[in-house]
């Protein structure tokens, strides 16, 4: 009896994802302080933005995931800028199995946390290359950068709604 039980149960989808290429699409590293040069002790102030961009292609099941970063360094007493490294780097997935309600999450998710050790190899690459000590980009949260995004979007949806 337990065996027709578990028979009659439905299955859940089988998620299937695979990484079909990724690469940098556009890159810039501009290293102000040594165009400009800055006097005395540097004390870096870090911002990093990220955002994510995801496409369909032609192609059934395939999708192109864009992570976007801007980091921006600045001493932290005067707010003079140190460098600026701006990175598009995409990945292009082939996924199957994902429900239509749930595959905007996924793609804007999961496919960032795969391709993120590479974005962040690159950036520690650049900015040491560049004449900085390496910056070692932390875990970003793509849930909790996912989720700001949706309120994000749910508020500038209902103040263009109110009458001004």
């Amino acid at each position: 009896m337990a065996e027709n039980e578990t028979a009659a149960a439905p299955e859940a989808p089988q998620i299937k994802m695979n990484i079909l290429a990724q690469f940098i699409r556009d890159m810039s590293f501009e290293n102000i302080l040594a165009q400009k040069g800055i006097q005395g002790e540097v004390n870096p102030d870090v911002q990093v933005q990220v955002n994510l961009d995801a496409k369909k292609r032609a192609a059934d099941n395939q999708y192109d995931v864009i992570t976007k970063i801007e980091i921006n360094s600045k001493v932290k007493d005067t707010g003079q800028q140190l460098f600026l490294l701006e990175l598009e780097y995409a990945g292009v997935f082939h996924i199957e199995g994902v429900p239509e309600d749930q595959l905007h999450p996924f793609l804007l998710i999961e496919c960032p946390r795969m391709t993120f050790p590479f974005v962040r190899r690159i950036v520690s690459d650049v900015t040491r290359d560049g004449g900085f000590p390496p910056l070692n980009l932390e875990n970003i949260d793509f849930v909790a950068l996912y989720r700001s995004e949706i309120e994000r979007r749910q508020a500038e949806a209902a103040a263009q709604a109110q009458p001004n």
